[in-house]
């Protein structure tokens, strides 16, 4: 089951996590706070963001990234998707129940 690590400006990531949740696309997500150094149209730029980690399954992945395309306000959002090869059976089990 994938956790996926998505990136957004702060004003936008309660609702982006609130949507993902309430679609049913992930189980969880969990919100932390980070200054991010990049490099966009050839500069370098120091921005608060937030970190985003949605906890999802196999089945809704694609959904989930589809639906984080359509309500991201960058041009190119952040969206990795993290494989767990160890996870606790039970937490494993809560995610599969509740994510459609």
């Amino acid at each position: 089951m994938p956790t996926v690590y998505i990136t957004a400006p702060p004003d936008a990531a309660d609702e982006l996590a609130a949507t993902l949740v309430e679609e049913r696309l992930a189980a969880c997500v969990n919100r932390l706070s980070t200054t991010s150094t990049y490099r966009w149209d050839g500069d370098v730029h120091h921005d608060e963001e937030a970190v985003l980690l949605a906890k999802t399954t196999d089945d809704a992945y694609d959904d989930l990234v589809e639906r984080v395309r359509e309500s991201h306000p960058y041009d190119v959002p952040c969206l990795e998707r993290f494989d767990e090869s160890d996870v606790l059976e039970p937490f494993a089990a809560w995610r599969a129940d509740v994510v459609e």
